[in-house]
């Protein structure tokens, strides 16, 4: 039994989750599983664009690619995340 179920199972008020607690819980745990996919995604384009010989260490150009790859694909990935948060926040 996971803590979320176990405090809402529970009677007392004293272990029992706040819905404000439970929400932040959530949103924390949701941050935690977007970060790690987005970085799985970023290491996976990167490599494949960037590595064109896999070795036991980087050449300087496969990593001032990996880096400028990864620049990029975070600087897109904030850009759309402004352009929908501004589009919703303004309806």
């Amino acid at each position: 039994m996971d803590s979320f179920s176990s405090a809402a199972s529970n009677g007392s008020s004293s272990s029992q989750f706040s819905t404000e607690d439970f929400m932040d819980k959530l949103k924390a745990q949701l941050a935690e599983a977007y970060a790690e996919e987005f970085l799985e995604t970023v290491r996976g384009k990167c490599f494949e664009k960037c590595i064109t010989k896999p070795g036991t260490s980087l050449s300087g150009s496969e990593a001032s690619c990996i880096s400028r790859c990864m620049d990029r694909y975070i600087e897109a990935t904030g850009i759309i995340s402004r352009a929908l948060f501004s589009s919703s926040a303004s309806r």
